[in-house]
């Protein structure tokens, strides 16, 4: 399992943040925010935003550090990249 996290750059609500990401599945990611004890709450289209305070946790529990440009390559490399505006469909 390989999850990936990108520098706390990211302002918002009075912090700065941070994306994890997977560049296998969503199951995958989904596994390990739920370790780590983030809220279901934090995920948003393909990346759980994760405040800087707790960027140490994550790379302490196998988050590998890449750049913000990687995170994104890596999401689309792997086609799990969801853009703004991306609706999940209803079955």
């Amino acid at each position: 399992m390989t999850v990936y996290i990108d520098p706390p750059a990211w302002p918002g609500h009075g912090r700065m943040w941070s994306h994890l990401v997977s560049d296998v599945s969503y199951d995958e990611l989904h596994l390990f925010a739920a370790e780590l004890g983030v809220p279901q709450r934090a995920f948003e289209r393909d990346h759980y935003d994760l405040p800087a305070h707790r960027y140490a946790d994550a790379v302490a529990a196998g988050a590998v550090e890449v750049s913000s440009r990687e995170v994104v390559r890596l999401l689309r490399a792997s086609g799990l990249r969801r853009r703004k505006g991306y609706q999940a469909r209803r079955m």
